[in-house]
């Protein structure tokens, strides 16, 4: 379903991303694990037509993103790190928005929100603010969004991130459901070590723009001759802490949908 040969990608005389190679079968849960600044996330947005690959090649669901960035959009959906809800509108009115950005029939997406919102229990509260949602309600909102097209990747880019353990349990439920349900595929960031050890059937670590690990949970362990997958990622990467770089992901969402190619 993903696949990735040689990518790389260099700002100016930067290089950020290093001939980073790797496949994800479809229906897999795969977690891409680093530091901050280690490159997952422009490795991401080459995934999902946000940035152009400066060597290197990458195709999702068959469809090359500098060749078929449309068919690659159809093919996935996000829920980012950040916020990209529009707080002003309805529940309702920003999943029918994203409808509309897909281009879905209205005789289609009404019952398909319908679902979907009864899957996140937010159908009750779909006339409600988003702005007046907790921060776990709009997570489950975005879920929700990020399913309408029927997509066949779903990119989680940090979802749990500041979310209680209580919300970010049912959130993951939720996914796995989907996972089996749907056979969707799963492409996961996150830095609490626990939910990839739980949720990923495989797991990529990024240091310094190139993978320095992959496999199974059980695989990394032994591989690093550790006891746990937070064990293997600190020995992988050093325990040095990384600076966090600002991403912007509504503009990331304007740029995927805006005029033009990006």
């Amino acid at each position: 379903m993903i696949e990735a040969k040689q990518l790389s990608k260099t700002f100016g005389d930067r290089e950020v991303v290093k001939h980073v190679s790797f496949n994800v079968p479809q229906g897999q849960i795969f977690a891409f694990l680093g530091p901050n600044g280690a490159g997952k996330t422009t490795t991401i947005k080459m995934l999902t037509t946000l940035l152009d690959p400066t060597g290197g090649s990458v195709m999702l669901n068959g469809f090359d993103p500098r060749e078929n960035p449309d068919e690659v959009r159809k093919s996935f959906g996000i829920v980012f790190q950040d916020p990209s809800l529009d707080s002003d509108l309805t529940a309702y009115e920003n999943m029918e928005i994203h409808a509309v950005l897909y281009g879905l029939k209205k005789e289609l997406y009404r019952p398909r929100i319908e679902e979907l919102m009864k899957l996140v229990e937010l159908y009750d509260r779909r006339g409600d603010l988003v702005k007046d949602f907790s921060g776990g309600m709009k997570r489950r909102l975005e879920i929700a969004r990020g399913l309408l097209h029927h997509p066949k990747v779903l990119f989680l880019d940090e979802p749990t991130l500041g979310l209680d353990p209580q919300t970010r349990n049912l959130l993951w439920t939720y996914i796995k459901d989907l996972n089996k349900k749907e056979g969707i595929t799963v492409f996961l960031t996150t830095h609490y070590m626990n939910e990839a050890e739980q949720m990923a059937q495989r797991i990529a670590i990024i240091d310094h723009g190139t993978i320095v690990a992959e496999g199974s949970f059980e695989e990394l362990k032994k591989q690093t001759d550790t006891n746990s997958l937070e064990e293997a990622f600190l020995k992988l990467t050093g325990h040095s802490v990384r600076e966090e770089g600002g991403e912007g992901q509504m503009r990331d969402m304007a740029k995927m949908w805006g005029g033009g190619k990006r």
